[in-house]
């Protein structure tokens, strides 16, 4: 009887090992669906309103400005009918953490929420609709299969880690980040040894198949994305190292520049009302983008032309379009145009590395590189305070070679980072 018991345990805990494994790789393949769907709509939205309006319609040379401003009075308008969406990953993770689920209800409104401003040229990305659209579908999941009942939030945190390594096509960087930022264990992670291996299972089968699912979608419908252009080599001589350090302290400057410019939006934006706060966001950004273009977007498709053009560019108008760039990406996320922030700043500081490298090595486009590498490493590094966290996503534009200079990069930002916030902390308790 006990041998029949036993094997009846095994048997049963076999079940539901393989029944979490299928839903896992059922998450992660709807997640890469998603997002490919999320694309194509963005980028059709785009091609409508920066390319056949202005094209066929609107032939004027301050279009920018009338599309943008259009774009934040109908973004203010939606936010005023149906809420304030989308909300930023780390708002999603606290509620999930805080109530064990999260409002799917609206979930086509996050949808549109997230590409609004988007398609009009907000410089933000998209990470943060994404993961609210992914973590509401999960709850629905788990609210209507009987199965995933018991284990919602647990599989919406699998979603949200695969939506954040698909976005930014790095596997590990979505499972390190959402870690940080959500307690709740995965399915499986119930004990040490086992559970702790089932758990890298399970991120391993959802986000393979979330990748394998956005490549078949690719490869059926066509590839709407190359993705973020990448460096092709980091180079440094034994004369760059020294320039480290002031590559590195500028990273770092840009990185406090964001959060000084995040906590100034944060209290102005309040001060304006639903709607108008919208569409002066357009406005300025309108006006911004009509004098220089590449402040639109997120900064994934201006890469690519950066990468190839920079020598072009003064060293001073590249520093900056760095700083402009901070300063618009934050404005659009108080101020209502929201969506992410990090391919902005990876953006913002690749134009910073490339703007002070322009002024030793003009036209060296490795130590051009090398300089992008060790200031993205030190603007992340500081507002993620979370260095491998910061070492995989470069990954997504530097070579694995580079590690060798970005990983200490990134911890003596995040350090620098961790120091000033326990400064501030301590001098709001003092008071």
């Amino acid at each position: 009887m006990e041998k029949k018991r036993h094997a009846k345990n095994r048997a049963g805990k076999a079940g539901n090992d393989l029944r979490t494994m299928v839903l896992s790789a059922l998450i992660g393949a709807v997640v890469g669906i998603i997002f490919w769907l999320f694309l194509f709509a963005l980028h059709k939205g785009i091609w409508v309103i920066w390319e056949l309006l202005p094209e066929k319609v609107f032939r004027f040379s301050l279009y920018p400005l009338a599309a943008c401003t259009a774009g934040g009075l109908l973004v203010g308008l939606f936010r005023k009918r149906f809420g304030d969406y989308p909300e930023d990953m780390m708002t999603v993770l606290s509620k999930l953490k805080k109530n064990k689920t999260y409002s799917y209800r609206k979930l086509a409104v996050i949808f549109v929420a997230a590409l609004l401003p988007l398609i009009f040229g907000a410089s933000v990305g998209p990470e943060a609709g994404m993961v609210g659209v992914v973590v509401a579908l999960c709850c629905w999941a788990g609210e209507n299969l009987s199965f995933a009942a018991q284990k919602s939030a647990d599989y919406s945190k699998v979603g949200a880690a695969v939506s954040l390594s698909v976005l930014f096509r790095s596997p590990l960087f979505g499972i390190l980040d959402v870690e940080d930022g959500l307690e709740t264990d995965v399915p499986g992670d119930d004990a040490e040894g086992p559970g702790r291996l089932k758990k890298i299972v399970v991120y391993c089968v959802a986000t393979g198949a979330g990748f394998g699912c956005f490549a078949l979608m690719n490869s059926v419908f066509g590839k709407l994305s190359e993705g973020f252009p990448s460096f092709e080599s980091v180079s440094a001589e034994a004369w760059d190292y020294p320039l480290a350090l002031l590559y590195l302290a500028a990273g770092i400057l840009l990185g406090f520049f964001f959060e000084l410019t995040e906590k100034l939006f944060g209290k102005l934006g309040p001060m304006l009302p639903p709607v108008l706060r919208e569409t002066v966001c357009g406005l300025l950004l309108g006006a911004a983008a009509a004098a220089l273009p590449v402040i639109r977007f997120s900064g994934e498709e201006q890469m690519a032309v950066l990468i190839t053009d920079f020598a072009r560019y003064a060293p001073l108008a590249m520093i900056g379009i760095a700083l402009l760039k901070i300063v618009m990406t934050n404005l659009c996320i108080r101020f209502g145009m929201k969506g992410g922030h990090f391919f902005p700043l990876i953006f913002a500081a690749v134009c910073l590395g490339y703007g002070l490298s322009l002024l030793f090595f003009p036209g060296d486009g490795g130590h051009a590189a090398f300089a992008a590498a060790i200031a993205v490493a030190g603007t992340l590094g500081v507002t993620l305070k979370k260095p491998l966290a910061v070492s995989v996503l470069m990954l997504l534009c530097f070579p694995v070679k580079a590690l060798i200079f970005i990983v200490p990069a990134a911890a003596l930002a995040a350090l620098a980072g961790k120091a000033a916030e326990g400064g501030g902390m301590r001098k709001k308790a003092a008071a």
